[in-house]
């Protein structure tokens, strides 16, 4: 167990390599209870959410949700959300743990001038992920929601281990097909859910899974990790994450400096890019980049073997002179360098069939 964000959190079950393989090949469960919930809601709550964070979301539907991000005046990361639109005037961000304060603090001083409110849900929801290709097999069992018409990133209300209304949201962070369902805190509720999940997933397989696959899986993926990808001192076009940041929406919060340093002749100074290890060694978070001529040039801001992949891979940030896929770089590894290459991202794509 480690403390993660204020909670006790299992790093493995069963052992994390495991957990992986039954995530990308069956279907796996995670308590993922220490995300944030902010509810926004009120007649401007559209308003608000346009203001702080950089997805557009005026072209959500009702029971759809998108990625987005929080971001400073300067265009660096407060956190990356997952935007909900529960209603016309209500929208459910999904917020890390490890920032959980922060964002609350910092969405409820920037929606003061709209009419709307800003509320901590955090404690009110036990949220579990049920991950992997037969995660719809599992829920099958457990709901009277037909699933099938839900499209990734969309969600809906049904009964779920004799729970009514329960969330249930084709979302996760595995790279994976699956779902989210959101249950009443209480432990009583939280524990029985969890055991008729494990219950009704044993036929598939399923084993629970801890922080360890959950980091493998979305490194696997892409996904950003705030503190390592993303950062109060990383800004949207660094990450990679452009395509998320829309910019000719309204204005919003870091708007102004993403349109600067886009206009800057100079260009960026690094950018998020894949490593895949071509010498024996594994790049871990931090470690030093340098050029085949031994000038330091970055660093690994995630880095692990890929358990499905069997490959060691690692996301890093370069200058964009060396971005290029089949670049050469060296990883600073217990003092000698190793050879890693710029390969494309992400690593794993689901495959369609999936």
């Amino acid at each position: 167990m480690v403390d993660f964000g204020g909670w006790d959190m299992p790093v493995e079950y069963s052992g994390l390599i495991a957990e992986h393989m039954a995530v990308r090949t069956s279907v796996g469960v995670f308590d993922v209870s220490h995300m944030g919930d902010i509810l926004i809601r009120g007649p401007q709550a559209l308003d608000a959410v346009q203001h702080i964070s950089m997805n557009d979301a005026a072209k959500l539907q009702i029971g759809q949700a998108h990625y987005s991000a929080l971001l400073y005046p300067q265009g660096t990361f407060v956190d990356d959300v997952i935007v909900h639109k529960l209603g016309e005037n209500d929208y459910l961000l999904v917020i890390n743990a490890g920032t959980r304060e922060k964002d609350v603090n910092w969405v409820q001083s920037n929606v003061r001038e709209f009419r709307c409110h800003a509320n901590d849900l955090s404690d009110y929801y036990t949220q579990l992920a049920i991950q992997g290709p037969h995660a719809v097999d599992v829920l099958r069992k457990l709901t009277n929601v037909d699933l099938t018409p839900i499209k990734n990133y969309w969600f809906t209300y049904g009964t779920v281990c004799g729970i009514p209304n329960t969330m249930i949201a084709r979302t996760g962070y595995t790279g994976e097909d699956g779902f989210e369902i959101y249950i009443p805190a209480d432990e009583a509720t939280s524990t029985r859910v969890w055991y008729e999940v494990l219950g009704a997933g044993e036929e598939f397989g399923i084993v629970p899974c801890g922080l360890g696959a959950r980091n493998t899986l979305r490194l696997e993926s892409k996904m950003a990790l705030y503190g390592h990808e993303i950062s109060d001192s990383i800004n949207v076009w660094e990450a990679d994450l452009g395509r998320f940041c829309k910019m000719d929406k309204p204005e919003f919060i870091g708007r102004a400096a993403l349109e600067e340093a886009q206009a800057k002749p100079e260009g960026l100074k690094r950018i998020l890019v894949g490593l895949e290890m071509i010498e024996r060694g594994i790049g871990r978070d931090g470690y030093k980049l340098f050029s085949e001529s031994g000038e330091e040039i970055g660093y690994i801001t995630s880095g692990s073997p890929a358990p499905f992949l069997k490959k060691n891979i690692a996301l890093a940030y370069v200058p964009p002179a060396y971005s290029q896929i089949g670049t050469t770089v060296l990883v600073e590894v217990r003092n000698q360098r190793v050879k890693a290459q710029v390969v494309p991202t992400p690593f794993y794509k689901r495959p369609r069939n999936k």
